[in-house]
């Protein structure tokens, strides 16, 4: 059953999934293996059954087929099929990549209809975009994902997913919810997506994986928030608060690197002084935060042991002021 979670809690958590991953994967060695692996894998962001989901939440716990392993070990052994299809490119959004991820999966599993299907009343006029039409037997299902990367500011001691806020402050999971469920789901009653679908939809539901991370001083009860029980974890805290968090060495990863648990060469590490100098002089010029992987070093190989967002010194403030908009003091 979910319990009341302080950060050091959440932490451990952190941990234990790194382990686990690495434990289930760790023989595998491309990054967007690996990240596919994670999408595939990892444990769902949002508890399908709490009610404020109102049960339409997709999830791949329990649904993954027979021979997955087998499949991931030889991409692995032979990626280039995988990359040429990403087509990654400097300025791939994360969640553009992650999708491009799981429909790969999803068509060699034999259940992709359509992918990326936009919706337009005109020629001027998008109504929207089915991220995925999947085959369910002869039903079809629409399924929306996302990718979300969320960090818990709770000064307000509120107990809704707004408070788990992005790390550009430019939306909340509460909102980014409120937009699928009242608004993306409901786009195949529109009468100008009846000609992308073959039968009419038996299903729309939100597919939605990431990390939320917690400060030191935070409580979160999941089941409050909605938050599934076992969901990624991170940390996250200001520049100043860093040297508090120990580990053998640290990297910086490119922001398509953000979903699995790193594993990285030495030569792609830093020790804490170099990482500290580099965040003091990003601070400088740039509120956005860092995310920070910590690794434990095993020969020439450094593995994730936790993951935190290192933020400005004003963040929590400008969180605040970003919670506020959404729900203001009575």
């Amino acid at each position: 059953m979910p319990t009341r979670q302080t950060a050091e809690l959440a932490a451990n958590l952190t941990d234990t999934f790194q382990t686990q991953f690495e434990q289930r994967w760790g023989h595998l060695n491309d990054t967007h293996v690996r990240a596919l692996a994670w999408l595939l894998d990892a444990p769902d962001l949002l508890d399908p059954q709490a009610p404020q989901w109102q049960g339409k939440i997709a999830s791949l716990q329990g649904t993954l087929p027979d021979g997955l392993n087998d499949w991931l070990q030889a991409l692995d052994r032979d990626p280039a099929d995988l990359h040429r299809y990403l087509d990654v490119q400097v300025f791939t959004r994360l969640g553009r990549y992650a999708e491009k991820l799981l429909a790969y999966y999803f068509a060699w599993h034999g259940v992709l209809a359509a992918h990326g299907v936009q919706v337009r009343a005109g020629k001027n006029s998008t109504i929207g975009e089915f991220d995925f039409l999947l085959r369910d037997g002869d039903a079809l299902l629409h399924w929306e994902f996302a990718t979300k990367f969320y960090l818990l500011e709770s000064s307000g001691a509120g107990e809704d997913a707004d408070y788990f806020v992005g790390p550009n402050l430019a939306d909340t999971l509460g909102a980014k919810m409120h937009k699928i469920l009242d608004r993306q789901l409901l786009l195949s009653q529109h009468p100008a997506a009846q000609v992308h679908l073959p039968v009419p939809v038996a299903q729309a539901q939100a597919l939605v994986k990431g990390w939320l991370f917690y400060h030191k001083d935070d409580e979160a009860d999941a089941a409050t928030f909605g938050i599934s029980a076992g969901h990624c974890r991170g940390f996250w805290c200001a520049l100043g608060e860093l040297e508090q968090a120990g580990a053998e060495r640290y990297a910086v990863l490119p922001r398509l690197h953000w979903l699995a648990p790193a594993k990285l060469d030495f030569a792609q590490t830093m020790d804490k002084q170099s990482l500290q100098q580099m965040l003091a002089t990003h601070f400088v010029h740039d509120t956005m935060p860092v995310l920070v992987i910590l690794l434990d070093v095993k020969g020439n190989v450094a593995l994730e042991s936790s993951r935190g967002f290192v933020v400005p010194d004003d963040w929590r403030t400008r969180a605040g002021q970003r919670i506020k908009l959404v729900h203001p003091p009575t």
